[in-house]
């Protein structure tokens, strides 16, 4: 297929550039980065090391955002939580990360959201009172990061009305209002991951998908071509492990102890047209939350737990019976209409690279990253949160240039728009339909002049689905996107719902097939 048919803001990744690069990298094997791990903090320290000017090379033994990058809450915290445990680094880092990604990184994949706790008789006066304090505070938080109110509005009390019309499915017996406040959503998460990993090659970053990294010390790795067998020997000046979860496999001298988040999937219908994060507080806890989020394709995510998940960890988590039950219950206290088990329509799981800490529950363990350098060499990135991946990244850049003495620029990534972003009236111009600028922003007529070009691609990948065949010719054009697992599950969140996967499978397994 042709590398780059359509116009586009970052290069093309697709497998046509995948076999050239693999081949480029066996001519020439010596780099200055090697990144191992293409999630959000992998994607990150390729672009940041890109942009400096370093040789770089990310390997992914799956695809890209295929562990816990996919499986979040979609939320861009402004870091409230932490507040309350006494974290005001880590709080003011968050706030200050989450105004960089709404203004200057990623626009088009960030929005403002509101948040409601609605204020009913079972919800009582402490924690009240402790939610509206923790709203203040995050107030304050917005302001020292420098986000202006115009984008974040302060936190306010609302009417019984307005409460109401931002969660309709509230109990009405007894409702005095809410207390709201802002923050980021993403419209997704895996997006931004290949955002990420597209913008880090338009800075000449090599990305590889399904090539896995072996014998990994501080000065290179075998890489392994999952697809074809087939290995080279990379020669590196620094390598960054940021897989995530798998981090201790990559090196066994770091401790994980991963906790579970679990999240459910209604329709939007089930919760009548939710506008707002219905924030629930957990009965009988203290500042712990259950969130409903609006998200796209009319779907609802319900979440979020936080449990120990030992063991050997899985390619994908499940949630466990225990978990959901804990979800529907606790969202249930405050609906006019109890949830159950068949108002579900899927699930998913994530597991946090947490680092093993004495004692006390995952819930306690700090969210602070650590960047650590093993006796070889090996640069390691863990913890952390979705939302701070971009300072994670400059960190773990930072200590592999320092240590490799390699010559390269400052970081850049603070004010580098990632491919596709675009906000206001430069938005507002863009010749595509509203749902397309949502998911590609400045490249939403790219994916419109496919359907030009094609008309079979204007149709829906199945019936009633709001995917249209162009988006899954996009994802493998210009995306990376190499199976048809890779279409449903993470370019687009078909897969979230297991029905609605199935329906559109025949769609992704022709597109694919069209490209080979």
């Amino acid at each position: 297929m042709a590398e780059n048919p359509s116009p586009a803001a970052g290069p093309a990744l697709n497998a046509h550039r995948r076999r050239r690069e693999l081949t480029s990298l066996g001519d020439n094997p010596d780099i200055d980065l090697l990144v191992i791990g293409g999630g959000v903090t992998g994607a990150g320290v390729a672009l940041d090391a890109a942009a400096r000017g370093l040789r770089t090379v990310l390997v992914e033994r799956h695809d890209l955002a295929h562990g816990t990058s996919r499986w979040s809450s979609k939320l861009v915290h402004g870091g409230l939580r932490y507040l309350a445990s006494g974290k005001i680094g880590i709080a003011h880092e968050s706030a200050v990360e989450r105004g960089i990604l709404l203004r200057r990184n990623a626009p088009h994949l960030v929005r403002p959201l509101p948040q409601l706790v609605p204020l009913l008789p079972g919800i009582g006066l402490s924690t009240r009172g402790l939610v509206r304090a923790g709203f203040l505070a995050g107030d304050a938080l917005r302001v020292g990061a420098g986000t202006p109110g115009a984008l974040l509005p302060r936190s306010r009390r609302v009417t019984r009305a307005e409460a109401l019309r931002l969660a309709p499915t509230v109990r009405q017996h007894g409702l005095r209002g809410g207390l709201q406040a802002w923050d980021g959503q993403l419209v997704d998460d895996a997006r931004l991951v290949v955002a990420l990993a597209r913008t880090a090659a338009a800075h000449g970053a090599t990305v590889l998908t399904r090539v896995a990294a072996e014998q990994v010390g501080g000065a290179g790795a075998v890489l392994r071509d999952t697809l074809t067998g087939e290995s080279l020997e990379v020669h590196a000046a620094a390598v960054v492990n940021a897989a995530g979860v798998w981090a201790d496999q990559v090196d066994p001298s770091i401790e994980l102890r991963p906790s579970r988040g679990t999240h459910l999937v209604f329709d939007a219908a089930a919760f009548g047209g939710l506008t707002a994060a219905l924030t629930v507080p957990v009965p009988g806890a203290v500042g712990r939350f259950v969130f409903a989020l609006p998200a796209p394709h009319g779907r609802v995510y319900l979440g979020l737990t936080d449990e120990d998940a030992p063991g050997p960890v899985p390619d994908e988590p499940r949630p466990t019976g225990t978990e959901i039950d804990f979800l529907l219950d606790t969202v249930n206290t405050v609906l006019r209409i109890p949830l159950t088990h068949t108002d579900i329509r899927g699930s998913y799981a994530g597991l946090r690279p947490l680092l093993r800490t004495a004692g006390g529950s995952t819930a306690d363990i700090s969210r602070e990253h650590a960047v650590l350098t093993a006796p070889s060499g090996l640069v390691t990135v863990v913890g952390g949160k979705l939302t701070t991946y971009r300072k994670m990244a400059q960190d773990a850049v930072d200590a592999a240039v320092a240590r490799a003495r390699l010559s390269a620029g400052p970081c850049r990534t603070k004010n580098l728009p990632l491919a596709g972003a675009v906000a206001g009236a430069a938005r507002d111009r863009l010749a595509a339909p509203q749902l397309l600028i949502e998911r590609y922003g400045a490249d939403a007529p790219a994916v419109v002049a496919l359907t030009a070009a094609d008309p079979d691609l204007a149709v829906p990948v199945a019936p009633g689905a709001d995917v249209l065949a162009a988006e899954f010719r996009w994802s493998l054009e210009q995306e990376g996107a190499l199976d048809a697992g890779d279409l449903l599950d993470r370019r687009t969140r078909i897969g979230l719902v297991p029905t609605e996967r199935a329906a559109a499978l025949a769609a992704a397994e022709a597109a694919v097939a069209a490209v080979a």
